[in-house]
This record gives structure tokens, sequence and C-alpha cells, in this order.
């Protein structure tokens, strides 16, 4: 773990294994801290991953907002430029994914290949689910009420409650309080992130992406809803679309897409 300052915005990061570089964009709300594993990563064992929190999260800098999609691809090209990468594999989850697109269309030499995974283009293509009309609530009732959005499967309201693969785990968990609550900004940092996010809108400029792409969508996301996920995958010249048998996590409870990602960056 280390920090490095780009812009005046200091950003903690970590890199992990060794190989051909990738840049891991991580989703709404995301902190490194979150994935106790993530040393040992699925891509490390052959890839050199980058890892790091994006602006507002976690144990970067929470500068005063607006924030915007252009700004977080920004600085996703910047941290690269300050640890001399010039270019690499990119791999945006969720919100992640929505910068990625940002970062293919504003710096497209930076983009050996992408992948887009749970994620929409807005505007035309769709919009992922607005996860501000939930933001004011507490933290346990908002984990109630995406629990259908994040997997159609999940159904609270039976006597056991129907969940999907890995939801006894992550709902318990996304009703804790954030690793960084105490943190001075952290809930302004998280708020302005969600704002940006409900600006996201780059359908109609896909066509200018040139990066090989591999989108991935789960049957059961009604996030980033399998419609919206192939609108994105015909918006983008050449693009490879993969349906996986999983809700927005679908990378958690199918590990094997990870395959189908080294197979795409190989």
């Amino acid at each position: 773990m280390g920090f490095v300052d780009i812009g005046g915005l200091s950003v903690c990061f970590e890199i992990h294994g060794a190989g051909p570089k990738v840049v891991m964009l991580s989703g709404t709300g995301a902190d490194l801290r979150q994935n106790r594993r993530r040393d040992r990563h699925p891509l490390t064992e052959h890839h050199e991953v980058l890892m790091f929190d994006q602006r507002g999260l976690g144990r970067t800098d929470k500068p005063d907002g607006p924030y915007s999609m252009e700004g977080y691809a920004d600085d996703a090209a910047a941290l690269m430029d300050t640890l001399g990468w010039e270019r690499a594999h990119v791999i945006g989850i969720s919100f992640g994914g929505m910068v990625a697109q940002h970062l293919a269309l504003r710096h497209p030499d930076r983009v050996d290949r992408l992948v887009l995974a749970c994620t929409s283009s807005g505007g035309a293509g769709g919009s992922s689910y607005d996860l501000l009309r939930h933001a004011d609530q507490p933290r346990d009732e908002r984990a109630a009420a995406t629990a259908s959005i994040m997997d159609t499967r999940n159904d609270l309201t039976t006597d056991p409650p129907t969940l999907a693969p890995w939801f006894d785990l992550l709902l318990p968990q996304s009703a804790l309080p954030p690793l960084n609550a105490e943190e001075p900004r952290a809930a302004d940092g998280a708020r302005w992130q969600l704002e940006a996010r409900a600006d996201h809108d780059t359908h109609d400029r896909l066509g200018a992406v040139v990066a090989p792409t591999l989108v991935l969508g789960g049957r059961y996301d009604a996030q980033a809803p399998p419609e919206n996920v192939r609108a994105l995958a015909e918006a983008i010249p050449g693009a490879r679309l993969e349906m996986v048998e999983g809700g927005h996590f679908f990378f958690l409870q199918v590990p094997e897409v990870w395959r189908t990602v080294a197979d795409f960056l190989a």
C-alpha cells in the first residue's frame, strides 16, 4: 500500500502480481480494505494489477465536490503517469466500468484491452439503477431496499428470505458502516461519487472506442440490467458480449469468469 500525489490529490494505491499491466477500476463506495485477499486476486498470478481508492473514497483524499465522471477518468490517467505506466489493460467493474468508458474515450492511447463488467452507458443505452435515491437511508434499510436490485433472485418477503448465492454474506456486510466512516468527509466523498455517477452518459460516443473490448453482464442483475449490458456491447465497435449466471456481484458468485477475463487479456 502506498500514497502518491496527482495534481494535489493524495491517492491510496496498491500493486500486486507480475506480468502485463492491468488497471482495476472499482465500484460504488469501494475501499481497498474491503477485500482482504486483494494480493491474491485471480489476475495477479500472471498480471501486474494496479488497484486504488478513487477520489472521495477509502483512504484517498476527499476534496470539495462536485466530482465528474471525466474527472475520475483523468485521475486514473494521472495515476498511470505518476507510476510510469504508459499503457495497460483496463478493467472497470460497475461504477468503475463507467469510469473506464470515459478513460477509453478521453485517453485512448493508454488502454490496451478494455473489460466492462456489470455496467451501463447511460443515455439511450440505459442507466444503471440510481443508488442516489437511497443515499439518505440507514445502511440496513438501504441494503434491504436494493437486495432485489443487486440480484433479482433475492426475495426478502419470504420466510426465511430467499437469497441468491453469496448474499447470506453480502447483506450483513452491506449494512455495516463503511471502513472509513470515522474519517473526515467520508460521507461527503461517497455522496459526491453518487452524484457524478447519476450524470454518466457515454452512449452516443462509444463508437469512438478503439480498444478491443469485452463486456460482461449478470443475467439476474437489475442494477446494470441485461438490456443495458447488451446495448453497451452493441455501441462499441467489435465488442464481445458474455452474459454470466449471476447478479451484480457475479464475480463472487461465478468466480470462473475471471478465467474468461484472463483469456481475453491474453
